[in-house]
């Protein structure tokens, strides 16, 4: 079939200028321009932006990486005072499989003083560390639910009476005091809670008492402030273990 005489004159027309000329301007004959291309272009590039990963959401992070050791997280003249006759002075212990988020420390024992009876007592400290972790959040985040969640314990304690919350100034980044009483083997337990965060750790501390064979019951106060000087000492601790 012939081609029409006006369509052939552009055909050798296009052919007596530049190649850059044909590419832009002489395409025409086959029904895209310029413009055509470029969407084609964008449609072809859009798959493989799409398919680029999301970055990884950035969280802060963890203030402390150490704890301290439980049972010197606490001074030895404290302990002594809170603790006169503590069956080990150096204090047991808690088994832990990982010493870098979680630990704790006992000291437990009886002051018998004969006929004037006897006070037994004890204190305990626990340190937990949580990691910031992008998919739960920072580790002073994670520090702070979990303070919720170990108040709420305290204050469930089964057989507690007389219960006191308050807060505890003065104790790391925040901290709440719980003060109770539980009747056991046959006399009155004087118990204050002190559950505290510091940046991303958290410190549980419990001090307790009770008079055998007619001694007085320790009383709230006492235990009280035992249970605050310590938590002092034990947040101070988780600082100085991280210098």
């Amino acid at each position: 079939m012939q081609r029409s005489a006006p369509r052939l004159s552009r055909i050798l027309a296009c052919a007596a200028v530049p190649v850059m000329l044909v590419a832009t301007g002489c395409s025409s004959d086959s029904g895209g321009g310029a413009g055509a291309g470029s969407a084609q272009d964008k449609a072809s590039a859009s798959p493989s932006a799409s398919a680029t990963p999301s970055p990884t959401p950035t969280v802060e992070p963890a203030k402390f990486a150490k704890l301290p050791e439980a049972c010197k997280a606490i001074t030895e003249k404290t302990t002594a005072s809170l603790v006169p006759k503590a069956k080990n002075k150096k204090g047991t212990a808690a088994a832990s499989t990982d010493l870098t988020s979680r630990g704790g420390c006992a000291w437990n024992g009886l002051d018998d003083k004969g006929v004037k009876g006897s006070q037994y007592r004890w204190l305990d400290v626990s340190f937990y560390r949580y990691e910031s972790d992008p998919s739960l959040g920072s580790g002073q985040e994670r520090a702070r639910e979990n303070l919720a969640k170990e108040l709420a314990k305290v204050q469930a304690t089964p057989g507690a009476k007389k219960l006191k919350t308050a807060p505890a100034t003065g104790i790391g980044d925040e901290a709440t005091s719980v003060a109770y009483q539980v009747r056991k083997t046959d006399e009155d337990f004087v118990y204050a809670s002190i559950v505290a965060r510091t940046g991303n750790v958290l410190v549980l501390l419990s001090y307790n008492g009770a008079g055998y064979a007619g001694a007085a019951t320790p009383t709230d106060k006492a235990i009280m402030d035992g249970a605050v000087k310590a938590a002092r000492e034990a947040v101070t601790a988780v600082a100085a273990a991280n210098k």
